[in-house]
């Protein structure tokens, strides 16, 4: 029974790492899927689009796609540079402690080698009193979206107005307007006024369909990349459990039709028995011939050491 049990052991010992690989490869793909297009734009912080001068933003790119080494890109009229200030820096968060409208305006994305590269979101920094809060990442058809007009020195609620492609489309008193069911149509440049301060600039309000992947610029969409390297591993994995699996099972037979076979019994005990017999015969013969010897030798010595003459019958 031990015997018989070590290969089925064996076999088991290297199915459960091969398996748990294969859960983890599964989950990975399902993570991957279960992910927004969120993943395919760089995150800013704050959550907006236009900031006042002398603040401070985060472009971060780190743990995109699940991977890491992305670098933070950016195009300022018409140059395109990293946003850290060294090639070799450049990688993980780009954090911009004061950012100015010459140096900081322009559009931010993701990049690494091998052509991955990210969506773009625009970033405005502006040296005026009043910004629109909007999101920076696109918003899905169907759901809903807040716009709000903010004064740099104030936080409370101020009326304003909302423009949309330079048309005026309402007046609030708190400063803020939800659209619901957005649509395509809802698409373009918004911006608010106020009668005290100004206007702030103009951001682009992006519209996507629901359950739409966004493409990358890229012609190499890292989904792809990603999607290929998961098949060729699940691909091998499941050729060294199928290897794996026919070894145990050879192993298996081969140890059982060993143990259970009679002819080794008799092959194993036949040369202890003659062993035994030698053993035993051995120290019989030496014994037997010095008895005997003896035996034979002392008769002739009686016959041939008698001194006594016999008398003759004729004198």
């Amino acid at each position: 029974m031990e015997v018989t049990a070590l290969p089925s052991l064996l076999c088991s010992s290297l199915v459960s790492p091969v398996m748990i690989v294969l859960l983890l490869l599964v989950t990975q793909v399902d993570f991957s899927y279960s992910q927004n297009a969120e993943v395919n734009f760089p995150q800013v912080v704050p959550d907006r689009q236009q900031h006042f001068q002398y603040e401070s933003i985060v472009v971060s790119c780190e743990g995109l796609e699940g991977l890491t080494g992305w670098r933070v890109m950016r195009n300022i009229r018409g140059v395109v540079k990293t946003c850290a200030a060294s090639w070799s820096a450049s990688t993980g968060p780009c954090r911009i402690t004061t950012v100015y409208p010459d140096l900081d305006s322009g559009e931010y994305w993701c990049e690494m080698g091998g052509g991955k590269r990210t969506n773009t979101v625009n970033i405005t920094v502006t040296a005026g009193s009043v910004i629109l809060d909007s999101p920076v990442l696109p918003v899905m058809e169907g759901d809903s979206v807040t716009l709000s007009c903010r004064k740099k020195l104030t936080s409370s609620n101020l009326t304003a107005e909302f423009f949309k492609d330079g048309h005026f489309m309402e007046s609030s008193s708190t400063g803020n307007i939800t659209i619901h069911n957005v649509s395509n149509s809802h698409e373009g440049l918004y911006k608010c006024r106020t009668s005290d301060v100004g206007e702030s600039p103009e951001s682009w309000l992006a519209v996507r369909e629901a359950h739409e992947e966004p493409h990358p610029s890229s012609h190499h969409t890292p989904q792809l990349y990603l999607l290929l390297c998961v098949g060729l591993c699940v691909f091998l994995v499941a050729l060294l459990m199928l290897v794996g699996l026919v070894r145990c099972r050879k192993r298996q037979t081969i140890v059982t039709g060993t143990a259970t076979s009679p002819s080794s019994f008799q092959s194993s005990s036949s040369p202890q028995t003659v062993s035994g017999e030698a053993r035993v015969a051995d120290p019989v013969e030496p014994t037997y011939a010095l008895i005997t010897k003896p035996m034979k030798e002392r008769e002739p010595r009686a016959y041939s050491c008698s001194a006594t003459p016999v008398p003759y019958a004729g004198y």
